[in-house]
């Protein structure tokens, strides 16, 4: 393939051309017209002091004149003030009434020529514009200037010469852009022949460094000017520090990011390893069975899980790596045999365990699946002393439950999850280890209370005391992780393992005050609110 071939299409790059050529040509008009008008303002001053924008530039738009207005003050050679003000202007109709009469009196006049009345269509005939005619009865009447005779037609009352009022006012309004009756501007805003429009003018004066012309500044303190010298009687543009810059339309982290990062912070600190959470889909097993959670229970159930619809099922849990040495058809079997018949000094829930069911696929629930994976990978390690070794986890990403959507609940919404697995572990041990955990988030004065799982026992609700609430709050869940679910993967029984969890959004939502969790997270979520929230620190006791 030749050269040639690569080269744009001509009629493109003359397309290109011309646009380039027409937009600077468009540029180049612009500074030249601003350049004149910062001319034009100058000699205005010079003969006058002070002058107002719309009366010496009438013809040009406050946006034009204030930048005009800001490059001189820049230099110091005007000072000016803003004046707002609501200008009463004609619409399209008062424009025709000014130039024709209103409509009443054209009406009139057609009559009076016809002393025998006319009916509305020979006046449409006359008159040319069927509003005219219709607008023109009504007022006509109301005013008593004509009246209906017979078969229809209209009659004028009055052969006399009628001031048109209407046209009078709006005589005024035009040379003044007001009227002194206030009723009166507000009659004919009623009837669509004036409106009000805000205008901006500026006062100007002259400035200490006033002169009929504007001097050339330099921006930059060159080489050449060094060596000549030409930097002595150069003068030099100002700095301007109070501007802002232009806007760089950058990136930014969104709110649940930023909380997220202090959230991990903590756990490095702490000495926590972070699992890998980008499997949205698991099985049943994973997500329920292996956390010893009946195929019976309520949350198995299509009002509050996703399953996925093609495929349906999933093979059963098997190694995915060389590396992953662990016996998953012992763990499959504990597992079922757990749930239908009892193990591990449990008598479970003695129903026939379904193997179809275990390997629906869903959209994960919880991270708690993620654990059990982790926890299963770590029984399969030995330490030192031939023991699977102690190991802190924790994840935070996404989870999914079919909730109804509202102020406070969302479909997917993201789940922040704690797991230690150690040996000597006690209750005790779980309370102090949250009461840590929480102050490190500035979160004091925890209370525990008694709640249930399927997969701890014991379980505990954490709350803490909301100053802003004047309440007590829910901020997570916590318990032990019962011998049925980590016997039958493996673990020695002398191993506990803690495990607790909470969601993001709320601490988001309430560091930064949002009140509907829509508007932090989903299709309703304010960009600017993105783009110009702050960075997040957690305010440690």
């Amino acid at each position: 393939m030749g050269v040639e071939s690569f080269a744009p299409p001509r009629t493109f790059m003359n397309q290109d051309v011309f646009f380039y050529n027409t937009t600077q040509a468009m540029a180049t008009q612009s500074s030249s017209s601003t350049d004149a008008l910062r001319s034009q303002i100058l000699q205005a001053l010079s003969q006058k002091e002070p002058i107002i924008s719309s009366e010496a530039f009438p013809s040009q738009t406050s946006a034009v004149v204030k930048s005009a207005l800001d490059t001189l003050l820049s230099r110091s050679m005007v000072t000016y003030k803003a004046n707002n003000q609501e200008d009463v202007v004609l619409e399209p109709e008062g424009e025709q009434i000014l130039a024709n009469g209103s409509h009443e009196v054209r009406l009139l006049a057609a009559l009076q020529k016809k002393l025998e009345g006319l009916t509305v269509k020979d006046l449409e005939n006359i008159i040319g514009d069927k509003n005219v005619v219709k607008l023109g009865q009504g007022n006509g009447f109301k005013k008593g200037w004509i009246e209906k005779g017979k078969e229809g037609k209209l009659i004028a009352k009055t052969t006399d010469t009628v001031s048109d009022s209407t046209r009078d006012q709006l005589k005024i309004i035009q040379e003044t852009r007001t009227h002194p009756d206030a009723k009166v501007i507000a009659d004919l805003k009623k009837r669509k022949i004036v409106k009000t429009q805000k205008v901006i003018s500026y006062t100007i004066n002259k400035g200490r460094e006033f002169a009929l012309e504007v001097a050339k500044l330099e921006t930059d303190l060159t080489e050449e000017m060094i060596e000549s010298g030409a930097w002595k009687t150069a003068t030099f543009k100002k700095y301007n520090f109070n501007s802002l810059g232009s806007d760089q339309n950058a990136g930014a982290l969104h709110p649940l990011n930023k909380v997220r990062q202090e959230f991990r912070q903590i756990f490095f600190e702490m000495g926590f390893e972070e699992m890998p959470t980008n499997q949205y889909v698991e099985t049943g097993f994973w997500n329920f069975d292996a956390l010893f959670v009946p195929q019976q229970h309520p949350a198995r159930d299509l009002q509050d899980t996703f399953y996925i619809s093609d495929p349906k099922e999933a093979a059963k849990p098997h190694a995915e790596s060389d590396d992953d040495k662990a016996d998953y058809e012992s763990y499959w079997q504990n597992v079922k045999e757990v749930h239908q018949n009892g193990k591990y000094g449990s008598i479970g829930y003695r129903y026939p365990w379904a193997e179809d069911e275990s390997l629906r696929l869903v959209l994960r629930t919880h991270t708690t699946a993620i654990s059990t994976a982790m926890l299963h990978k770590l029984a399969a390690q030995k330490g030192p002393d031939g023991r699977p070794p102690p190991a802190k986890y924790f994840s935070i990403d996404r989870v999914f439950r079919n909730e109804t959507v509202d102020a406070t609940h969302l479909a997917e919404f993201h789940q922040v999850e704690g797991v230690i697995a150690d040996y000597g572990l006690s209750l005790g041990g779980l309370m102090e280890f949250m009461r840590i955990f929480f102050t490190k988030m500035g979160i004091e004065d925890l209370r525990f209370k008694p709640a249930y799982n399927p997969y701890t026992e014991p379980s505990m609700e954490i709350f803490s005391f909301h100053k802003g609430l004047n309440k007590l709050v829910e901020i997570g869940n916590s318990g032990m992780f019962r011998p049925e679910m980590l016997e039958a993967m493996g673990l020695p029984k002398d191993m506990v393992v803690f495990g607790w969890g909470l969601s993001l959004e709320r601490p988001t939502m309430i560091k930064y005050k949002v009140n509907n969790i829509r508007e932090l997270l989903g299709h309703k979520v304010d960009l600017s609110f993105i783009e110009k929230n702050p960075a997040v620190r957690l305010e440690k006791a």
